[in-house]
């Protein structure tokens, strides 16, 4: 005789729902606390030293900002589908020293900078996305793997040269550097594309199926959504910002070398994590990942206004990172606990 073992019955999708809302709202509280933590922040900094925020001290944390922004939008895109990109910094690299070797003693304007560095990254992210979605491949391996092979071809292409300002057309500099009403133009860009990405997001039906992904990969199969092209899509969304931002990288600071911006993948991991994006995927927003961003700049910022040692910023992202890893962990428990509870009453 066979005794047929049976599934233990899934949890009701009202309870799935009612979940997911506990949480947007834990994550939503915490956005509006790293908001007040930054104002507190800003004024205490500003207090203590009143050149903080004054026109060069404002504009300055808005440029250092803006690529970091950047970066978190398209890695939150990644994170909410329960998977990471660690190539996002060397991608940067490689699309600021391709486009500026590029570019150097030409015309080219500012167009053909983005354009070409969207189109870099956006095939780094191709790459990636089609590992992981389509090869099964993890992320992790996947995308450390990338940020390895990258870098290599990258100081191959530099042979230990560098790109030079002096060489670049103004036009190209001007965006880095030039502004509309006093606001730079990168934050401008980096505020277009937040916003734009949130509205798609929030408005669109396949910008919901990837949070829907992270969520729970099983029930989104069940549910009929494409999981490997929303993965496969997310990455090279992922990658064509990366690579914006290595335009914008070039217009910023002019001279690039083939190391730049290394280092910098951990960076955006912690401030997409810090602005409430669960790292288990299937919640958080980009406003909260730029404000996560704009914190950690702004940290940045503070300790070298109030002349701290710059040891203390990576002690500080650290903690932060740790400390929203945690309360991600504690949050989701005590909701599981919480949500079971009143299926039992």
């Amino acid at each position: 005789m066979t005794t047929a073992l049976q599934k233990p019955p899934a949890a009701p999708a009202s309870n799935r729902g009612e979940a997911r809302s506990l949480m947007d709202t834990v994550f939503r509280a915490r956005e509006a606390s790293i908001g007040g933590a930054l104002v507190l922040l800003v004024l205490g900094t500003w207090i203590t030293n009143p050149s903080f925020l004054d026109g060069q001290g404002t504009k300055d944390l808005l440029l250092n900002a803006s690529i970091l922004v950047l970066l978190a939008v398209g890695q939150s895109v990644v994170v909410a589908t329960r998977n990471i990109d660690l190539s996002v910094g060397s991608v940067v690299g490689i699309t600021a020293f391709t486009c500026g070797d590029f570019v150097s003693g030409t015309d080219h304007g500012p167009v053909t900078v983005m354009l070409l560095g969207i189109a870099i990254g956006a095939l780094c992210g191709l790459v990636s996305g089609a590992l992981v979605s389509i090869g099964k491949v993890p992320a992790l391996v996947v995308t450390l793997g990338m940020l390895y092979v990258v870098q290599g071809i990258d100081y191959a292409l530099a042979h230990g040269g560098q790109i030079n300002a002096v060489n670049l057309p103004d036009s190209v500099l001007s965006l880095g550097s030039g502004s509309i009403l006093g606001v730079p133009y990168l934050p401008l860009i980096s505020l277009a594309v937040l916003a734009t990405t949130a509205y798609f997001l929030r408005t669109y039906r396949s910008g919901r199926e990837l949070y829907a992904i992270g969520s729970s990969p099983e029930a989104a199969r069940l549910a009929g959504i494409p999981i490997r092209r929303r993965v496969l899509v997310a990455y090279v969304f992922s990658g064509a910002i990366a690579g914006l931002a290595g335009a914008l990288w070039l217009a910023r600071f002019g001279t690039v070398v083939a190391n730049a911006a290394s280092g910098w993948e951990l960076t955006v991991v912690s401030a997409v994590v810090v602005g409430g994006v669960a790292i288990t995927g299937g919640v958080g927003s980009v406003w909260g990942a730029a404000l996560g961003a704009l914190l950690l700049t702004t940290i940045s910022g503070a300790l070298v206004v109030l002349k701290v040692d710059p040891f203390w910023e990576q002690a500080i992202t650290g903690a932060l990172l740790i400390l929203a890893i945690t309360a991600d962990r504690i949050v989701q428990v005590r909701t599981t606990n919480a949500l079971r509870k009143r299926s039992r009453r």
